[in-house]
């Protein structure tokens, strides 16, 4: 089990990543090729992973296995480059400390990462790159499209519902007792976020146990799948993933939102009726999308901050620097107190 013991302002802390990590996905993809269970789903897709990767990428086998990998692979960066900086920037003491603590055989190529030898970093980066063109450029458009509509969906249901009922349809298996949110987990792990907050990442590639990254003064990073079970598609997946979640009409009068409308203008501009252009604002204005103020006779209506964040997750055009987004929600109340909840078989 996974245990997440909240404290009253960890409520207000809960954040949600809006774009994908690549490194992340790419150290979870690489760890699921290792892995030799889901063979019917997977095991067309781990050949072809195997016959993609070129030799480049062999020295990424001394680090990752079917469960695990140094945290040093895969900080969290929106961009590869960003990404793959960082990972040359880890400091020698937690290099060793992580291999140490996985276990690693001291191969001399280890031993030169270690040392921070250059030549052994730049097999590091050359191996990484090429896995990551190799195995994620394909499915990369799904991954983002995925991740804009996972986004949206918790975005949504904690406008609408509140962070405990949001937090909880990310994992339907996960329970409430009091302030501790519980996810089935075949180790028992107690994880204090002690006021630092909860970051959330959906990944698209692992369909195990979600994953968790605790820091010092840091918020607490879970990593859940998120994605359908199968492997990833290598094209972009067709419609529009913000219509799928509130529906053509309401996107597309949230997108026009980007400058003030009437509800006049937002019906001319959709081909609705005023009566129905109004319906919907009204929906998108109770989920706290858009906020509407009078204008002389008329109401004017404009997307809020966190219905641009909808609008823009995943969008090619957006910018690639800002690390994390707060949804900035009322107040949370913490759960009430509960009966335990009965053990997950």
């Amino acid at each position: 089990m996974l245990r997440f013991r909240f404290e009253p302002g960890d409520f207000a802390r809960v954040r949600f990543l809006p774009r994908p990590a690549p490194l992340v996905e790419l150290k979870l993809a690489l760890m699921m090729t290792r892995r030799r269970d889901s063979t019917m789903l997977f095991g067309r897709w781990r050949r072809d992973i195997d016959h993609r990767l070129p030799p480049t990428t062999r020295p990424l086998w001394d680090l990752l296995q079917a469960t695990s990998g140094p945290a040093f692979l895969d900080p969290i960066s929106q961009d590869l480059d960003e990404g793959l900086d960082l990972v040359r920037g880890t400091p020698p003491a937690t290099v060793r400390a992580q291999l140490e603590w996985l276990h690693r055989p001291p191969t001399p190529w280890l031993r030169a990462l270690v040392n921070s030898e250059t030549a052994a970093w730049d097999l590091l980066d050359r191996g990484l790159r090429d896995a990551f063109h190799s195995v994620l450029d394909p499915a990369w458009p799904a991954v983002r499209e995925l991740h804009a509509a996972e986004f949206t969906r918790f975005a949504l249901h904690s406008a609408e519902h509140g962070t405990e009922a949001a937090l909880t349809a990310l994992s339907p298996t996960s329970t409430w007792n009091n302030t501790t949110w519980t996810i089935p987990a075949t180790r028992t792990r107690e994880i204090p976020l002690a006021g630092q907050g909860l970051t959330l990442l959906p990944t698209f590639h692992w369909t195990h146990e979600p994953l968790v990254g605790t820091w010092p003064n840091q918020p607490t990073l879970l990593v859940y799948p998120a994605g359908p079970g199968f492997p990833l598609p290598h094209t972009r997946p067709e419609g529009d993933p913000l219509a799928d979640i509130l529906g053509t009409s309401r996107a597309r009068i949230l997108r026009l939102l980007a400058l003030p409308h009437t509800t006049t203008e937002l019906a001319a501009h959709t081909g609705l009726s005023l009566g129905t252009a109004s319906t919907h604002s009204a929906a998108l204005r109770r989920a706290g999308l858009i906020t509407t103020h009078r204008a002389g006779r008329s109401v004017q209506h404009t997307r809020t901050d966190l219905g641009r964040l909808l609008t823009e997750a995943g969008a090619e055009e957006a910018p690639q620097h800002q690390h994390q987004v707060m949804i900035r929600l009322p107040p949370a109340t913490p759960p009430k107190d509960r009966p335990p909840a009965r053990p997950h078989p």
